[in-house]
């Protein structure tokens, strides 16, 4: 799934990273609760998605637990980049803490941006080298039967992200 939107002149580095640091201030939340994802690797989440963003090559990130055997989501949360219009900036938190995620991994997946998908080869290759998180190529979870929250984002000087938080039954 790829999604398209236009980059504001005026988001620069530092927009992006206070809206990458909310991000990162879920992540600690749930590494509160649940031990995962480990704190080390939080920082290069923040400055994936804060690169990202600037340039505009973000369309989903989504962090959270899966069971691995039928590669399903049981706690999602997705940041979904955004400009303009329907922006808020909430504070970080407001998090389901008492989901069962025995048998359940941390995992993370992103989908690139039209803007992204639109680039040479070459190109993709030189911004992804450039990422702190080396990804691979992966189905993405399934989240078939549960309940998500909508209405909570992070946004600064006309870019940020809208938060999904999904919960399976």
């Amino acid at each position: 799934m790829t999604g398209s939107y236009t980059r504001s002149t005026s988001f620069t580095i530092t927009d992006a990273r206070y809206v990458g640091g909310k991000i990162g201030a879920d992540l600690r939340i749930l590494h509160n609760y649940f031990g995962k994802p480990p704190l080390s690797s939080i920082d290069d989440y923040v400055e994936e998605v804060a690169l990202l963003l600037r340039d505009g090559y973000l369309d989903t990130v989504d962090y959270g637990f899966r069971d691995v055997g039928g590669n399903a989501w049981k706690l999602r949360l997705r940041y979904r980049a955004t400009l303009g219009g329907q922006l808020t900036d909430g504070r970080p938190g407001n998090l389901p803490d008492s989901t069962d995620l025995a048998d359940c991994s941390f995992y993370s997946y992103l989908t690139y941006s039209s803007a992204f998908l639109n680039l040479t080869s070459s190109e993709k290759a030189d911004v992804k080298k450039a990422l702190p998180v080396n990804r691979t190529t992966a189905d993405a979870p399934s989240a078939l039967a549960g309940t998500s929250t909508t209405g909570h984002g992070y946004a600064r000087n006309g870019g940020g992200v809208a938060r999904d938080v999904y919960v399976a039954i």
